[in-house]
């Protein structure tokens, strides 16, 4: 009976110790990772490649921000790991006026910012002393002008940064285009939607959230060689974590930028150039 006993009590004590080894090993290799992002199309393309990261042991919690002043907030303030919203002239810009030190781990996509008009067909045809409506976001100008610019309808001052150019550099603008920048820019398809100035400028993700095809509406789009790349952002150091590095792999991978290239049939362009 006592060996009996004992041997019932190592069988138990046996199974006690690997189910606690078995619990302590997928606790060592899963990790949630907190990431803020806006809704389109950054949640939509982690939530893609969240089964895939889960399989690699990183949970993905994603919390869905709907303005571009709070995600950078929170990260600096440690309630996220990562974000995933913003483009590189963005992030710098963010650094400078906070004195912040986060980081880019990686790029993922471009947003082609574009311009819209129920007046006009082509942005060259705009006539003078036309409206322009703009969002407040600063860090966008460059990119703008850039387009205007290409356009030919104005110059810019001589050695001046695009990424960081505001509307203060303009150097000639011929047909005495109005430039007006203050609005939110969530606000942006509304007001075209509303047939308010001569012509309106919108991101594309705010364009897509709204159903308005960048490639077939506007009257001028930015081409793929813009440096406003969107990003992962991390803390300074946190991008050399495992799971960052597993998240930036993954939203880079070949089958993930077909992915985006197919899912918004090019109104949001993957980094890489793959069809």
């Amino acid at each position: 009976m006592k060996k009996k006993l004992l041997g019932l009590f190592a069988v138990v004590f046996t199974a006690f110790l690997l189910v606690g080894c078995s619990s302590s090993s997928t606790s060592k290799k899963t990790t949630t990772l907190k990431i803020g992002a806006s809704n389109v199309p950054h949640a939509q393309i982690l939530r893609h490649v969240a089964p895939q990261l889960k399989k690699e042991g990183v949970n993905l919690k994603i919390t869905v921000f709907q303005d571009y002043v709070m995600p950078n907030k929170a990260l600096a303030d440690k309630e996220l790991d990562a974000n995933y919203f913003q483009h590189i002239p963005f992030l710098k810009q963010w650094n400078k006026e906070n004195h912040g030190t986060l980081v880019d781990a990686g790029g993922v996509h471009i947003e082609p910012i574009a311009v819209f008009s129920k007046k006009v067909k082509n942005l060259k045809d705009l006539k003078k002393g036309a409206t322009v409506l703009v969002s407040n976001n600063t860090p966008d100008y460059g990119r703008i002008l850039q387009l205007f610019k290409n356009a030919g309808l104005i110059t810019l001052k001589k050695g001046v940064n695009i990424e960081s150019a505001t509307f203060d550099d303009i150097a000639s603008n011929p047909r005495h285009l109005k430039f007006k920048h203050s609005y939110e820019p969530k606000l942006m398809p509304q007001i075209y939607k509303n047939g308010e100035g001569d012509a309106v400028v919108i991101n594309a993700n705010y364009a897509v959230q709204a159903g308005l095809d960048p490639r077939k509406q506007s009257i001028a789009i930015e081409g793929r060689d813009t440096p406003y790349v969107n990003i992962i952002a991390t803390r300074k150091g946190d991008q050399n974590k495992p799971a960052i590095k597993k998240l930036v792999k993954a939203l880079q991978s070949t089958s993930t930028q077909k992915w985006i290239y197919n899912k918004y049939k090019g109104a949001v362009l993957p980094v890489k150039n793959v069809k």
